[in-house]
């Protein structure tokens, strides 16, 4: 017989080593330490607090006064750090991811402006539910707060409200993270799942945003104003009342807009961010060893 045959219980050839089977070269979403997750567990609590303490406020607190309101918003902005801090030292985000999570930041920030926000046509929605899909729902949450951080810094948008923008942006790209199928599921199916999650997810981030500041609006009809201390179902319905008054025109547009570049370019983003990730090769490095009988280079066993 010609040629080399392997022999039994032998180190794999050079060719194995430099040619991995196919599982080993999928993509993986960012694995998440233990104290990331206490820390992302944490910080999206506060934030819901921090969104709805409003409507079970008693007239006679004095967190009902919207003087008070700036106070929560700055102790928001070092939580949303640590998270960053938490999942960067804890969760294995290496030199490379930081690279990658500051390149979609940065492409996020940049792609906001181009809608200027008018009639709701922010297209940065679609590249974070996109990213949040293929890096995972850890990944997803930090780089949705950093992109709306950069993006608020970009536009001059820096304000009370910029921490809950933080916070309601990583949502978006967390929940992306957290859909069904993320290694079996492709193709249409897979772009209809993220079209559908966008438009809800472009829809509730308004809804949530007009919470954080319909309490602090002053000058409003009684119909559609806050009244500290009132009965829970009577706030919540005079505040759904303000949301469709006032913010419906913006919200479908983004929606639309989410779905339109979900379906069109959801596809080829999809490909590049999955062979990044795979290139970047996030998982340690897979070393070989020989095998304890395999024969050592010089000697015939």
């Amino acid at each position: 017989m010609t040629g080399h045959q392997p022999r039994p219980g032998g180190a794999p050839t050079a060719g194995a080593a430099a040619h991995p089977p196919r599982a080993q070269r999928q993509s993986r979403p960012i694995r998440l330490g233990p104290r990331s997750v206490v820390a992302l567990v944490l910080v999206s609590a506060i934030g819901v607090a921090a969104f709805g303490w409003p409507l079970l406020a008693d007239s006679e607190s004095g967190l009902a006064h919207s003087r008070d309101a700036p106070w929560l918003f700055a102790a928001l902005l070092p939580l949303l750090l640590a998270v960053v801090v938490a999942t960067i030292a804890d969760t294995g985000l290496d030199a490379k991811a930081i690279a990658m999570l500051g390149v979609l930041a940065a492409a996020g920030a940049a792609l906001r402006p181009l809608g200027a926000g008018t009639a709701g046509i922010e297209p940065m929605f679609f590249l974070m539910v996109l990213s949040g899909r293929v890096l995972g729902p850890g990944f997803g949450f930090v780089l949705g707060a950093v992109a709306m951080f950069a993006s608020a810094l970009l536009t001059g948008g820096v304000g009370p409200w910029m921490p809950f923008q933080m916070l309601a942006m990583g949502w978006v790209s967390m929940g992306a993270g957290l859909l069904p199928g993320p290694h079996r599921l492709r193709g249409r199916g897979e772009l209809a799942l993220l079209a559908a999650y966008g438009a809800l997810s472009s829809a509730l981030y308004g809804l949530i945003m007009n919470l954080q500041g319909w309490p602090y609006i002053g000058g409003l009809g009684s119909g559609v104003s806050f009244v500290p201390g009132d009965p829970l179902p009577e706030n919540l319905s005079r505040f759904l009342a303000y949301h469709l008054a006032t913010s419906l025109g913006w919200d479908l547009p983004r929606a639309v807009l989410t779905v339109v570049l979900v379906l069109t370019l959801g596809g080829t983003i999809l490909a590049a961010l999955r062979r990044a990730t795979r290139r970047a090769a996030f998982d340690p490095p897979v070393v070989f060893r020989p095998h304890e009988g395999a024969p050592r280079h010089g000697r015939t066993p």
